[in-house]
Formats: C-alpha cells, structure tokens, sequence
C-alpha cells in the first residue's frame, strides 16, 4: 500500500509509468540518519524512494541483489568546486567513484559557474550529478562595484547587492557564500556582510564562509562569523574549517568547545571538514595586508603558516613549467632565498594578469599547513560534515579522493568513526547543514540518489602523485532512480540543479 501511495505521488512529480520500478534486496542499509545498518530492501519507481523494508518483488521489477553490501543515501559533497569547466565533463567519474552524486558550488565567495548559467547548464546538457549553489558576494561586489571594490560599500551599493541576492534566491540559490580572506571579499565590512546574511535570512538561506584568517587572526574571523549569526538570525557554516598555523597546531578541541557553547546560545553553527593536512589557494592568501614586496611578511609565511618545502605551486600561468615544484625547489634553481622568491611569484603572476585582462586561473599553490590530529578532531565533531573543497583536475588529491579517505582512514584504519556515523557526515548531516529535506537519507518519499559499496574495500588512491588517481570499491551508483555509475559511467546524465525550494 505504502509503495502504490509513493508510486503515485512521484507520477504526479514527474515521474514516468514507462520506466521499469529497481528493487534492491539483500542490502545492508546504512540509511544516513545515524541508525545502525539492517539488512533490509529499497525500492525506487521513477526517481523516488517509495519503500523500504520486507518488499515482494512484482512483475516488471529489476531486480539488483546487493549481495550484503552498504546501500547508503547518495554522498553529498557540500562545498566543492567541480563546477569548474562548467561540467563539459559531464559523466564526472572522479565523482562517481567516491559515490558523490551532489555537489553545492558558489562558495568562497566566487563562482566559476553563475546561478543563471547553472540552470541553462542543466536544462540544455546535465552532467551525471546532481548541483545546487549559493550566491558568491564576491560576484555580488564586482557586479555592483566592479573595479572599483578595494574599499567598504557604500549603503547604497549594499542595497544593490542585497535587490540581486534576493533574486537569486527566488532562482533557487541556497544562501550567501562568502570569501573573506580572498578579493573582493577582503575589504568588505562586518556590517555589510552582516546587512546580506539578513536578506539571506529573509528568504530562507543560509551563510557559508571561508573565514577573514584561517591563522593568525583565527579567533577574530570565528568571532565575526558567529557574530553574523546571531545579528541575522541564521545557521552559519565555516568553510573548510582548519587551523593553519603552527603556532595554534593541537588546540581543535579548545575551538570545538567555543562552538559548542555558542551553539548553546542559540547560534546554528556548522562546519564542513575535508581529511586533508594541506590546503589549496592563492599565493596571495596568505598576505592579509596586500603588500606583495613585504619580505618579512614572507618570511614569516615560510615559517608560521607554512615551509618553503611545503609550498606546491599548482598552477603558474607565467611559467607552467614551475607547476608541480615547490618554493624551495624554485629558489634553490633561481638561487635567491625562499622568502623573495615567494614574492617574486607573485608579482610574476601579478605581471600576468594585468597584460591578459580577465585571466582566470592564473596561480594557484597547496601548501602544507594543519597538523592530522587537529584534522580528525575536526572531522570527529557532531557537528562538522565532510567536503572536498576540491575540483575534478589539479594536484590536490582531494577533489578525487576525501569521500573515500573518510572511509579508509578514520573508519577503517584509525576507527576515529563508525561507518554509519561516517556516512551520516557524507550524507544526513550534509543534507541537514544544506537545508534539503529529501536527500541524504534513505526513506519513503526521499529522492532515489543511492551508492552500493564495500566498506571493506573502498579506498582512495589519489595523492599529490597521483591527484585525479579514481577510488575503487564503489560498485553502483544512482542519481534520481538511473543508475550512473556500474564500475565505471553508464552514460547516464540525469543530474538536476538543485533549487533551494526543490529541497
């Protein structure tokens, strides 16, 4: 009875008569919400959920046989950046093979894929996965202030900003996103942020940011961010949540109990976490005054916030060659000291763009800068979810290999977690952080995106080595009822932009 009921309420959503109901027996169904695993069935019809438990199979039915491994809700990559060629890669087998079957992009603050174009993306030629975004305020800053952005907005141009964000809300945008360490966002006010999370808030959003530091002045920018919380009123995520100087390595849990006690004043604050020691940015992050001629400024880069060793240039577009040497390599050949060299990088790249207007992707560099059991306090908190923060192509391994790392690393080889509360954090709690109330979970009435996997097994293998190196051990994959993954990409293409109102 309770199939017939689902059965006709995802016709009545879109769902087609023609397409044969899945029956998945002899699973073990870890269903995202945290619950313990039961060997149980699923059945989707359409692109729903529409039963779950002792199912008798009927006519017509394809039946898949799990043969007792873990069918879990679709993996939820809550802060990404694989919209990044704007999905002409439309299969994303990086993705598929770590079971990631939605991603949120616009985060940091910039988007490399406007809302408008992601909808006209996703009408015209979907990509296997399915996307959903928010509004980035550095797009909001260079569409009201273009170049004319180092400096406070006026109120008049915060209002602006604030009329084009509630329209990308009505377009489905999930909230604002801010990057507030980077440019533009870097020379905006509290009170201006404050001012858009509040039209945010109006409109049923939520506030994502890359904090102002990462580092030294980390308490400042966590202190900001609740801050912007509590005067607008909605649940807040920090980005990627980390501590990236040596001098702070080893005091996760005093951070977790500040969030804790402010989650106990009522402040919704979350955070997303991907299990890596090393991050990926500009040359230019890690100089919060600007001033790309400061040798002391490097210096102490190269020293606190970082190594010369543990600088990996990722991109250079003014010398590619130099992609994959670190800061100490590339001073050693030029035979100036790591501190000058740094800043002669990135006047270099500085150079290039001002003689190639509107380049993109000009330098990017990984640098090594967390300690591991910092990162695993992190990934254990209730309240932090995992991410990737990474893209389909590069040297960061992350982009190919977080989902399965959770898994291989923390559940498997530490038992940091438990697979079902590891899944939870890929899945329910991502879903929860995202405000989607029909993905991430495995129940009547929830969106048909499902993996089949060996928790015994999956496993990543990219590295910095090997950065798009795919994971193995996911077996199957489905996104809205169609399966996209069988060991490989079947084909299929049925990702859906994700509107927050779809949710």
């Amino acid at each position: 009875m309770i199939g017939r009921l689902w059965l006709a309420l995802g016709l009545a959503l879109g769902a087609t008569a023609a397409q044969a109901a899945t029956l998945i027996v002899n699973a073990r169904l870890i269903d995202g919400s945290g619950a313990p695993a039961r060997t149980t069935a699923v059945r989707i019809e359409g692109d729903w959920i529409t039963a779950v438990g002792d199912i008798k199979p009927t006519a017509g039915d394809s039946i898949v046989d799990a043969g007792g491994l873990v069918l879990a809700p679709g993996f939820i990559d809550s802060h990404s950046h694989h919209d990044r060629g704007a999905f002409a890669e439309r299969a994303m087998p990086g993705l598929l093979a770590q079971g990631v079957t939605t991603v949120v992009v616009g985060n940091d603050g910039s988007s490399d894929v406007g809302l408008a174009e992601l909808a006209t993306i996703f009408a015209k030629a979907p990509p296997a996965i399915n996307v959903a975004t928010y509004t980035a305020h550095g797009e909001l800053r260079d569409t009201v202030m273009g170049a004319d952005f180092k400096r406070t907005a006026t109120p008049a141009e915060v209002a602006k900003m604030q009329t084009l964000l509630t329209a990308d809300m009505a377009a489905g945008s999930l909230g604002l996103s801010t990057g507030l360490e980077y440019d533009p966002g870097i020379y905006s006010d509290k009170g201006e942020v404050v001012a858009l999370a509040k039209t945010a808030a109006a409109n049923g959003g939520r506030y994502i940011s890359h904090m102002r530091n990462e580092d030294i002045t980390f308490d400042a920018a966590l202190d900001e961010l609740l801050d912007i919380g509590r005067l607008a009123k909605l649940p807040v995520q920090i980005s990627h949540l980390k501590l990236a100087t040596v001098d702070r390595w080893g005091g996760a849990k005093a951070v977790l109990a500040k969030l804790d006690a402010a989650r106990a004043t009522g402040i919704d604050v979350t955070a997303d976490v991907y299990p890596y020691e090393y991050w990926q940015s500009s040359l230019t992050v890690l100089f919060p005054k600007r001033d790309f001629t400061d040798v002391a400024a490097a210096q102490f880069a190269l020293t606190k916030l970082s190594t010369p060793e543990g600088m990996l240039i990722a991109r250079f577009a003014p010398e590619p060659a130099l992609v994959g040497k670190t800061i100490a390599q590339i001073a050693a050949a030029r035979g100036t000291p790591p501190a000058e060299t740094y800043l002669a990088l990135i006047q270099q790249a500085e150079a290039y763009r001002a003689a190639h207007p509107g380049a993109t992707g000009v330098e990017s560099v990984i640098g090594t800068a967390m300690r591991s059991d910092d990162v695993a306090d992190f990934v254990a908190w209730p309240h932090s979810n995992i991410c990737s923060d990474g893209s389909s192509h590069g040297l960061h391994p992350r982009g190919n290999g977080s989902f399965a790392k959770i898994i291989r690393l923390y559940v498997r080889e530490t038992q940091r977690l438990g697979l079902e509360e590891a899944v939870h954090k890929m899945t329910g709690l991502s879903a929860a952080h995202l405000g989607m109330s029909n993905r991430g979970i495995v129940r009547p009435g929830a969106m048909a995106d499902l993996v089949l996997f060996d928790p015994a097994t999956f496993t990543d293998h990219a590295s910095n080595a090997t950065p798009e190196a795919p994971a193995t051990g996911m077996a199957r994959v489905w996104v809205n009822g169609i399966e996209v993954w069988n060991g490989a990409p079947t084909g299929a293409f049925p990702g859906r932009f994700i509107k927050r109102a779809d949710r």
